[in-house]
């Protein structure tokens, strides 16, 4: 049976509250009772860092900071739009090999979701976050997200399709740290993952853009 509480604070990031709630990391997939569940705890949790929406600016002293960048190629033929549709359907978090919940909706303002990702043939990780604002203009489209409380890390992470210069381009800027002592624990392994993950967005979205 499932266990429905769990009342030990240990390294995978239980506390004094539900199961499916808390943990941070199972031994298979989450149902989708149990991902209803924690999406719907996670629409009241406030954001798990104070600077919220810095990607917009200064990026904070304390993170880490990621910058990446790759052109999509020439700005014709719809490739900013194709680029643009792409990153409002999550492309890049799945062609990373991440399941987005709710699954059918796209990136919008304030939108409270969870990534699902598998790190080991028994390893789940499930990361709840927040859009926090949309960036929608005619020569660039994107959007930024935050971490929720039982998010593994905390920071926020943006994505943005722009024309410059009759290219088309897909940055990605973000500031993380760890949150949960497991993850602090696996810092190098864990950094490997979230640089795997972050060349899989660039690729993904290369893709859909051709």
């Amino acid at each position: 049976m499932q266990p429905t509480d769990v009342r030990s604070e240990g390294i995978f990031g239980f506390g004094r509250r539900p199961w499916h709630s808390r943990a941070v990391i199972s031994w298979r997939r989450r149902s989708a009772e149990s991902l209803a569940r924690l999406l719907t705890d996670a629409r009241e949790q406030p954001f798990s860092y104070p600077e919220v929406g810095a990607t917009a600016g200064e990026l904070p002293a304390g993170y880490r900071h990621d910058r990446w960048e790759v052109d999509l190629g020439v700005d014709a033929a719809g490739r900013f739009e194709r680029a643009r549709e792409a990153l409002r359907g999550w492309a890049a978090q799945r062609a990373a090999g991440i399941s987005v919940h709710p699954a059918s909706e796209p990136v919008t303002a304030d939108l409270t979701f969870a990534l699902e990702l598998q790190l080991a043939p028994l390893c789940f990780v499930v990361a709840p976050g927040r859009v926090i604002y949309l960036v929608d203009k005619p020569d660039r489209w994107g959007f930024a997200y935050g971490t929720l409380p039982d998010h593994p890390e905390q920071g926020e992470e943006r994505f943005l399709i722009r024309r410059e210069r009759g290219r088309v381009r897909f940055e990605i800027i973000a500031f993380s740290r760890p949150r949960r002592p497991l993850v602090r624990l696996a810092a190098p392994v864990t950094r490997l993952l979230q640089l795997r993950a972050t060349q899989n967005y660039l690729k993904g979205i290369q893709a859909a853009a051709v």
